[in-house]
């Protein structure tokens, strides 16, 4: 899918309070504990749990400045008191996360609805691929987990077999997410899994865990 380029977005992001613009400004302000979502999208999903979740740190990550700017627009809107104090976002290509995030100073990472990147020549470049995998383990703290939800199953099948071969062990799984009650009881949807599943599309989630 093309993405629609708003003109002045790059400047807008730039000049955001809401963007950390260098490795050293996250290191020197992220907090703990710290959850971060990568390829956030237009930020529904980080934003919900920011909200819900005072006690967090949540930090977005998007490639696009085109994509990040509707969600630093929905919180320039917002009243002061209803600003969230815990969510900040960063623009940036996922290969680079060893840069920004030190060794062990993340809870958690959600990969919500990536891009299957579907040829076989792309296999490397998708974020459940054990190369990715084995970046997100070094900065993850011990335990430390990795959510990840999609519609495409050709995706989540190449997923279910690329965590093991970068340290971690399977802590749940579904093939249909929204037949499981329980779960359902803690899910916040993303933009894209509320279309999809008003489709008739089945979501698929996995959640594993970093293992020494």
């Amino acid at each position: 899918m093309r993405l629609r380029h708003i003109p002045g977005s790059e400047e807008e992001i730039e000049l955001s309070t809401w963007v950390y613009h260098s490795p050293e400004e996250v290191r020197e302000n992220i907090g703990s504990p710290l959850y971060i979502e990568i390829g956030m999208g237009k930020g529904r999903f980080i934003m919900e749990n920011a909200f819900s979740n005072p006690g967090i740190y949540y930090i977005g990550i998007e490639m696009y400045e085109s994509v990040m700017v509707k969600a630093t627009r929905k919180l320039d809107r917002l009243p002061e008191e209803k600003t969230p104090h815990n969510l900040r976002f960063i623009r940036m290509d996922a290969k680079d996360i060893n840069d920004y995030f030190p060794d062990e100073s993340v809870d958690r990472i959600y990969l919500n609805f990536s891009d299957p990147w579907p040829k076989t020549r792309h296999a490397h470049r998708r974020l459940p691929s054990a190369q990715f995998l084995e970046r997100f383990y070094r900065i993850l703290k011990a335990n430390g987990e990795i959510e990840f939800k999609t519609d495409n199953r050709e995706l989540f099948d190449f997923a279910m077999g690329e965590y093991e071969k970068a340290g971690f062990s399977l802590e749940y799984h579904s093939y249909d997410l929204h037949s499981d009650e329980e779960e359902m009881k803690r899910n916040i949807m993303t933009e894209y899994e509320e279309k999809f599943s008003a489709k008739g599309n089945r979501i698929c989630k996995y959640r594993i865990k970093k293992i020494k």
